[in-house]
């Protein structure tokens, strides 16, 4: 995560005082959305190019991680891996796809949570097992009980003591790939490994996993990260958003629930639990992070978020000529609520699709130009006119205020912003790298979240700003408040806060103070 250090230095010059003595000092600087951490995707498919069904597979899910990815395949026990930093497209080309040859395959799209932006933390991990066995995993979330599995693994000498350099990858991921492939000896098998050790991981994941026969995958018993199970003509698919499966040519079938383990091979599909359901599925899968046409849990995306917008637009009226997204995430909300004002939606800005992560470095007077690299106004459309511009969050607010200026300089006579989501106020420990709590836009702007709104729209310089609440935003996923975990917008974690971590400090000692 980025460290932005509390100061009023260079604060927007539309904010009091009041507002700006808590806001973070480097303003100007390009804000980091939310990440998602990571994209899991494995296929089983004897007779099928495995390999590059993976990495149509990746590609579905590339917006859930951006730092790396990785191709492991399985061929009658032996596996071979392929990954490295940079998008889908940088790390493969056809003659590496063409060398990883088997019948079974997983892949994974990186964001770092636990462990560093170095290579060996890419993944899909790979150990060799005490008897032998090559085994691959990939994850998607992040555990809560990180500390207690890493030092379990360096008191058997699985992995390098904290603070050794050059010695591996520093991930929760390659914790539990070594735990999980220590657990095969002695005649067991990687199966009873992992129904040893998946009761003892704590927080959010969903793995996949591989000994290169035989494709596995879990979903922890809170179901916080999605993952679906979908059908090949030959095979069987799991993949973290339905739209992998679509791409892939596999029907969906069902989600993996909860709690359960599955196991794919030439026999079918075994599945088992390891835990009770207690479903607390993430609200901002919804909000943002998965793409509108995957379905989470029964519901649509899009259906979610054109709801939100609907809603938006009743509870926070304004008497604008166009409605604009800011693209992509913020396109279903502010369709909702343009049909429901009656006020005519347009396209306002156009994204740069091929603006993705970039090694090359830009000068300083190429770093002014920030959000232009990504987002550009059309002047026809804004001239003059009142706009209703419709986002999906506000973390730190400096890209909502930078591109509040970028409409003021086309000619807009009014910016009326309307977020999709409430104000984000704590961090997540599950899977989503927020900002930590000082940094973040809402607990600088103070008081209760009428008085926030407000503060905040003077920090950004909109004409107006209004926040969806969380009942809103709830009601419109279709399901129960309590099978979801809003823990980045009310502060209420479900599944423990993480031990020996910084983040968490803080947030046990503002709730203690509460």
């Amino acid at each position: 995560m980025q460290s932005l250090n509390a100061d009023a230095a260079d604060v927007v010059d539309v904010a009091d005082a009041s507002v700006t003595a808590n806001l973070p000092r480097d303003m100007d600087a390009e804000e980091a959305e939310p990440r998602e951490e990571c994209g899991v995707f494995g296929v089983w498919a004897p007779g099928e190019d495995v390999s590059k069904l993976t990495y149509f597979g990746l590609f579905a899910l590339q917006h859930r991680g951006q730092e790396g990815a990785g191709i492991a395949v399985g061929d009658e026990g032996r596996i071979v891996v392929f990954k490295d930093s940079g998008l889908v497209s940088q790390v493969f080309d056809e003659a590496i796809l063409d060398a990883l040859q088997g019948d079974v395959a997983i892949g994974h799209t990186r964001y770092s949570t636990a462990g560093s932006q170095k290579w060996e933390n890419v993944q899909p991990m790979f150990r060799t097992s005490p008897d032998g066995t090559d085994v691959s995993l990939a994850h998607n979330g992040n555990l809560v009980n990180y500390r207690t599995l890493q030092n379990e693994a360096i008191r058997r000498k699985l992995v390098p003591a904290e603070g050794v350099e050059g010695q591996g990858s520093s991930s929760d991921t390659a914790v539990v790939s070594a735990l999980l492939a220590d657990g095969v000896r002695d005649g067991r098998t990687l199966l009873d490994a992992a129904r040893d050790l998946l009761p003892t991981l704590k927080g959010a994941f969903c793995l996949v996993f591989t000994d290169g026969n035989t494709l596995y995958a879990a979903r922890d018993p809170h179901g916080v990260r999605p993952l679906s199970l979908g059908r090949l003509e030959q095979g069987w698919v799991v993949a973290s958003e339905t739209a992998a499966l679509d791409i892939t040519g596999a029907s969906f079938v069902r989600d993996i629930e909860p709690g359960e383990l599955v196991a794919i091979d030439e026999s079918g599909i075994h599945t088992e639990r390891f835990a009770d359901s207690t479903p607390k599925t993430c609200v901002f899968e919804y909000v943002y992070i998965a793409r509108p046409d995957s379905v989470v849990e029964g519901q649509t995306v899009n259906a979610t978020r054109l709801e939100i917008g609907r809603r938006l637009s009743h509870v926070a009226p304004v008497d604008g000529d166009i409605v604009m997204p800011v693209p992509e995430s913020g396109t279903p909300a502010a369709i909702g609520y343009a049909e429901e004002s009656g006020i005519p939606f347009a396209q306002g800005l156009m994204k740069n699709a091929y603006v993705g992560r970039t090694f090359i470095q830009p000068s300083d007077t190429l770093r002014q130009l920030g959000l232009r690299l990504k987002l550009n106004p059309v002047r026809e459309i804004i001239e003059g006119k009142s706009l209703v511009v419709v986002d999906d969050s506000i973390v730190r607010g400096n890209t909502q205020r930078k591109l509040i200026r970028m409409l003021r300089e086309a000619g807009a006579a009014e910016v009326h912003v309307r977020i999709a989501s409430p104000p984000v106020k704590w961090p997540c420990f599950y899977g989503i790298d927020f900002a930590s709590p000082g940094e973040l836009i809402a607990n600088n702007a103070g008081g209760d979240d009428e008085a926030v709104a407000e503060n905040i729209c003077r920090v950004i310089g909109a004409d107006s700003l209004a926040f969806v609440s969380i009942d809103d935003m709830v009601a419109s996923t279709g399901k129960p408040a309590a099978s979801l975990c809003a823990a980045c917008f009310d502060g209420h974690y479900p599944l423990g806060l993480p031990e020996h971590n910084a983040n968490a400090d803080a947030v046990r000692r503002i709730q203690e103070g509460m």
